[in-house]
């Protein structure tokens, strides 16, 4: 059975996997290090990772979500949320709700401070997820697939823009 408890002193942040790494312009303004820690105790229902991101940089483009809530918790730093076209501070011991929902709802934390931005994020982890991305007009759909066979789970991930659908009917 996997230990209900870990501490934070003892998780490692990990950079994101190559494939998911900011390329080109986007890596002038993206970086983040995570701790996944929701499987590691054993989580079924939420996910919960640390997340810490360098002054000046953000983790995620502006995003909304279809169905899934995240709550945001921050540990050390000071830095911004966007949500739709708000802006408000954060700072350590701050608590941020970001409910599921169309652009209005579209988040995005910077860190706008001189030292690290680190957040405990906690979300649903409903399945098939649908995310929005008004900045660039993307849409992402995002589903957990039966694991392959060797036991390791496996994404759905797709990401486009409305206008290069294609018809229900082509190619059949």
């Amino acid at each position: 059975m996997t230990k209900p408890i870990v501490n934070i002193a003892d998780i490692e942040l990990q950079p994101r996997p190559a494939p998911f790494a900011p390329t080109g312009s986007a890596a002038d303004r993206y970086a983040a290090s995570f701790a996944r820690i929701g499987t590691r105790i054993g989580a079924k229902q939420l996910g919960y990772n640390v997340t810490a991101v360098p002054p000046g940089k953000r983790a995620f483009p502006a995003h909304s979500h279809a169905f899934n809530e995240e709550m945001f918790f921050v540990l050390q730093g000071t830095g911004e949320v966007h949500i739709g076209k708000d802006i408000h501070p954060l700072r350590t011991g701050d608590f941020l709700a970001c409910p599921a929902g169309g652009p209005e709802t579209a988040h995005q934390i910077v860190n706008t401070g001189t030292g690290e931005l680190r957040y405990l994020a906690v979300s649903t982890m409903l399945s098939p997820e649908v995310c929005e991305y008004p900045h660039s007009g993307k849409f992402g759909v995002y589903a957990g697939m039966p694991g392959s066979a060797d036991g390791k789970p496996r994404m759905l991930r797709y990401l486009g823009r409305e206008a290069q659908s294609i018809d229900y009917w082509d190619g059949e």
